[in-house]
């Protein structure tokens, strides 16, 4: 049996790493064994202010990287609306201001798409991932999974945006769909199998 590979997320959000290691679990061909990055929150802060969601990605898991010996991975990921002109996109975290709730997000998001139909409702979730070790890039991979802006919330599972993004293939929104699921079809999902295909190759 492979040994698993160790990976570190560089993040204090045990709630993500939560997420990553059910992704690891369904990609058995590539065992990954996930942590957080230790001593994440001592570390000086990477700003994540690139124009793209790839820049960000690498630019976070080179910065982190070169504190810790291991694999370090970081992602950046937000929600595209073409007819908003690419808005949120890397903004969306702070698209109503930096201390916003996830509901002053989506009324933000809600007024800006009052009036438009059809396909200028339509939009796109991006989750771009890098892999870093000691200050040097090994992988950069995006993925996204398509949809459109509802005209009000649904569901009450997800977070972020999940309740006005409606994903057609399932005739559901991202929090009317179990998180299983979810992790299946999303944009993170997707891109996390990649990164694994990517390191794959390398070992």
């Amino acid at each position: 049996m492979r040994v698993p590979v160790k990976l570190f997320l560089a993040s204090s959000n045990p709630g993500k790493l939560a997420e990553y290691r059910v992704l690891a679990v369904s990609a058995p061909s590539f065992p990954a064994d996930l942590e957080l990055l230790p001593g994440f929150e001592a570390l000086r802060a990477f700003q994540e202010n690139a124009p793209t969601f790839a820049e960000n990605a690498a630019g976070k898991a080179l910065h982190y990287s070169r504190h810790w010996d291991g694999l370090v991975f970081a992602d950046d990921s937000g929600l595209v609306v073409p007819a908003l002109g690419g808005a949120p996109g890397v903004h969306s975290a702070r698209y109503a201001g930096p201390q916003a709730t996830n509901s002053q997000r989506i009324k933000k998001l809600l007024s800006e798409m009052r009036g438009k139909t059809g396909g200028a409702r339509a939009a796109y979730f991006v989750c771009a991932i890098a892999l870093s070790q000691r200050g040097r890039t090994m992988a950069v991979v995006t993925d996204r999974v398509d949809g459109e802006i509802l005209e009000a919330p649904r569901g009450l599972r997800g977070f972020g945006y999940d309740p006005v993004f409606y994903f057609p293939a399932l005739g559901k929104t991202f929090a009317e769909i179990p998180a299983e699921e979810k992790n299946q079809r999303s944009h993170r999902g997707k891109a996390f199998h990649r990164l694994l295909a990517a390191l794959s190759s390398m070992l």
